[in-house]
């Protein structure tokens, strides 16, 4: 809630403009992930603010941890399949799984339709 302002009152203007706030219990932890890593906010606690049908989320917590991505594990049994599969050299093999995110099929594929 804002500060200064009674709670009573703030909680009936909310609602005669349409609006509901609720806190969602048990939040132990947000992970926000994206291309470049993820951002995990712990403790944190999330508000969800529903108005004119629309729900809003709201993150409360300390500073993010970021976190890079990992590099892509490949098994070299995954390599072999897919040189032998398209006929290529294992870098290219391996080139083409990190690609395909580890998918040995879309691998085969994207080599082999080049």
């Amino acid at each position: 809630m804002m500060p200064g302002v009674n709670p009573k009152k703030m909680k009936q203007m909310m609602k005669q403009l349409g609006m509901k706030m609720e806190d969602i219990e048990g939040v132990e932890r947000v992970v926000i992930y994206t291309t470049e890593g993820e951002y995990v906010f712990e403790p944190a606690e999330v508000v969800v603010t529903t108005m004119q049908g629309t729900k809003t989320y709201q993150l409360q917590g300390s500073e993010p941890v970021f976190t890079p991505p990992k590099a892509m594990e490949i098994p070299d049994d995954d390599v072999s399949l897919v040189a032998e599969q398209a006929q290529v050299s294992p870098d290219e093999a391996r080139a083409a799984l990190i690609a395909a995110k580890g998918e040995i099929a879309e691998a085969i594929i994207r080599l082999t339709s080049a």
